[in-house]
């Protein structure tokens, strides 16, 4: 059994606040802290909080300019960084179980880039993507639609302005792809498209320019040098994003990767069993490590 959910404000150094939530004991160490994609979207990972809030606590927050962390001053991977550690900070958790999804594992990789003292252990799902991933994507995404499909997306991104309801249109559309099951997947990007809003999309432009001009790809032999000793990688085998950059990465910086089969850029939705047997193993062995590390 997990305790109720706790939530609360943290003020960032220059003003920021974040809106953060915990499930679990949150007195017990190490904690677990999930990141969630984007960027640019509120969080969504309360689906998956609760596979693991009985092995140890698990923090979540809405990434500043998101849900209900608002903010409108200038983005950038720095201060996404410093907002983790000033958010670790407020809750006292010295280190911490990183669970990345999508944008989350860049943002998780860039944090221990600069704060590997503070990662006790690092899921990376779905992510990072490096290399000439983009291509394939794109490609696959198009198989996966329809002619019409195809062109009342780019309608709807063209655009200058959308109401809710093409907003929400242009987010099912951009979405459903991401599924291994189409049919199912459209039930999902639609569901998600009412509730992961607003899109912050000046904060996704801001990111994505900096990742082009300083991309990860350039880091990943410090990252390699830098990372805890658990560390691991999992994607989806049908994630429209080309499972062999995950292939690639996981060579480069010489950590286990699991394939979800049958599952795509959100595995926890089809093959949920499977994603909590992966999270429980994997959260169970971080926190094992620290109970023997205290006794050295």
């Amino acid at each position: 059994m997990t305790s109720a959910e706790t939530q609360g404000l943290a003020s960032m150094t220059d003003g920021a606040q974040i809106r953060w939530r915990a499930l679990g004991d949150t007195s017990r160490r190490p904690a677990v802290v999930m990141l969630h994609g984007g960027p640019g979207l509120p969080d969504y990972l309360d689906g998956i909080a609760p596979m693991v809030a009985d092995l140890a606590p698990v923090y979540r927050y809405d990434q500043r300019g998101t849900g209900r962390s608002p903010w409108r001053g200038r983005h950038s991977f720095a201060r996404h960084v410093d907002d983790l550690a000033e958010a670790l900070d407020a809750w006292d958790v010295s280190e911490a179980v990183l669970i990345g999804h999508s944008y989350g594992s860049t943002l998780a990789s860039r944090f221990c880039l600069r704060h590997s003292d503070r990662v006790a252990a690092m899921l990376l799902m779905c992510g990072p993507f490096v290399g000439d991933w983009r291509s394939g994507d794109r490609a696959e995404r198009a198989r996966r639609m329809t002619a019409t499909q195809q062109e009342r997306l780019r309608e709807l991104e063209e655009a200058p302005h959308r109401t809710e309801e093409q907003e929400a249109e242009l987010l099912t559309l951009a979405w459903f792809t991401d599924h291994a099951d189409p049919e199912r997947g459209w039930h999902w990007a639609a569901q998600g498209a009412r509730h992961r809003r607003p899109v912050n999309w000046t904060l996704n432009s801001e990111l994505g320019k900096e990742g082009r001009v300083d991309p990860l790809d350039e880091h990943l032999a410090e990252l390699r040098a830098c990372m805890p000793a658990r560390a691991e990688l999992l994607g989806g085998a049908n994630d429209p994003r080309p499972f062999s950059a995950l292939e690639s990465l996981a060579l480069r910086l010489d950590l286990p990767l699991t394939r979800i089969e049958d599952a795509g850029h959100e595995p926890w939705l089809e093959q949920p069993d499977v994603v909590r047997a992966h999270l429980r193993r994997f959260v169970q062995g971080a926190v094992s490590d620290r109970a023997d590390s205290s006794w050295l």
